[in-house]
């Protein structure tokens, strides 16, 4: 069983069809996209065009709920570009979507973690800043899941990592937005790097789950400027470097 895991799209198409030509060749048995698919200031409606039609395996992101949920004066910058250019068959089918969710016998899908959409598995946030998680974090994150893999997004950080009982977490970084800073329940930032677009692949071999991370370059240029053109210039600062400075 070999598995593509992708999340963290945010509406860059050009990032996602990077990917697909990466992944290709690869020959892998399913596509999974752990949400927070369109919000953003680049191509949320022509982005939902290709995911709708796939048939993959698709989670809701915090964003999504936020894109049905919020109320005009409480949506963000990012949700309310994206929601200006969506249609109603494109909020029906993230009606539909889910932010955790099964996959067979041993895997767990999950966007923030098991127990909430916007809740990061791997990673903490303090009044310090960002950390990694203690291991006691996030076994008590994990809400008693017995799953062999958990695969998680969320946060944009491109991560492999195992629970005190030995499953393997798995964070495939961002498709589409390698940095960003967030005032949220304290300031912190992540940081790739690189404007890479990102994905992961796991693998059931010999009785064991394994992981390998993957960055993809892509024409982002033409992203970052869009981001400019569209009142964002913090995105198109992420875009072209992977950093928020």
């Amino acid at each position: 069983m070999r598995l593509a895991l992708l999340s963290d799209i945010h509406g860059n198409l050009p990032a996602l069809e990077a990917v697909l030509d990466d992944l290709h060749p690869r020959a892998v048995d399913a596509v999974v996209n752990l949400g927070d698919s369109l919000s953003g200031p680049l191509l949320p409606r022509e982005t939902a065009a290709l995911l709708m039609a796939q048939d993959w395996v698709q989670l809701a992101g915090n964003h999504e709920r936020q894109l049905l949920q919020d109320p005009p004066h409480a949506r963000l910058a990012s949700d309310a570009y994206a929601h200006a250019q969506l249609g109603p068959e494109v909020f029906d089918w993230m009606r539909g979507l889910t932010h955790c969710r099964a996959y067979g016998d041993d895997v767990l899908l999950c966007h923030g973690s098991p127990r909430r959409d916007v809740e990061a598995l791997l990673e903490t946030v303090t009044p310090q800043g960002r950390r990694l998680a203690h291991a006691d974090e996030i076994d008590t994150r994990l809400a008693g899941s017995d799953a062999a893999l958990i695969a998680c997004g969320h946060t944009h950080l491109p991560r492999i990592a195992r629970s005190t009982r030995g499953q393997l977490i798995v964070n495939p970084g961002s498709v589409g937005l390698p940095a960003y800073a967030d005032d949220q329940p304290y300031p912190y930032t992540i940081e790739t790097g690189s404007p890479d677009a990102r994905y992961a692949i796991v693998e059931h071999r010999n009785g064991r789950w394994q992981a390998t991370l993957i960055a993809v370059p892509y024409a982002h240029e033409a992203m970052a400027r869009l981001a400019d053109a569209n009142g964002r210039p913090d995105w198109a600062i992420a875009l072209r470097t992977g950093r928020v400075a």
